[in-house]
């Protein structure tokens, strides 16, 4: 059994195959998933698993060197994003150097969203909370 903090099989199996500047999305219950693009569907019921929690989870495996969010997100869930934010901020350190953090209209986001390699629906039902996350290097 593995024995990190991320037990979803697809998800690390998709984290393991990510180069630097790839890109994954953690999703909202109602953010559309483009054609083309995996998804990965966690969704059980309304708020379960919390996008937080499912964005913490898959940042303890993933190395990453950018976030992007939507403006929506920021202007309308201010906890939620000062709560991201701080995670991204404690990544950073721990990683040895800043993240890079982003911010766009939804429907921009939407539309970089057509690029990455999944998208991972949690049953998050806070209106805009998405992040796009792009993979850094370990070295």
């Amino acid at each position: 059994m593995k024995k990190g903090t991320l037990l979803n099989g697809p998800i690390s199996s998709v984290i393991a195959m990510l180069g630097h500047g790839d890109s994954i999305c953690v999703g909202d219950a109602g953010l559309p998933v483009p054609v083309g693009v995996e998804r990965i569907d966690l969704a059980v019921t309304h708020g379960m698993p919390p996008f937080l929690k499912t964005v913490e989870a898959i940042v303890a495996e993933l190395c990453v060197e950018k976030a992007i969010v939507a403006t929506e997100f920021i202007e309308r869930t201010s906890a939620q994003h000062t709560t991201l934010m701080q995670l991204f901020s404690d990544l950073g350190l721990a990683q040895g150097g800043d993240i890079t953090i982003e911010d766009c209209s939804h429907k921009n986001f939407k539309k970089l969203s057509k690029d990455c390699r999944v998208i991972i629906r949690t049953g998050e039902c806070t209106p805009y909370a998405n992040v796009i996350l792009y993979a850094g290097v370990t070295f």
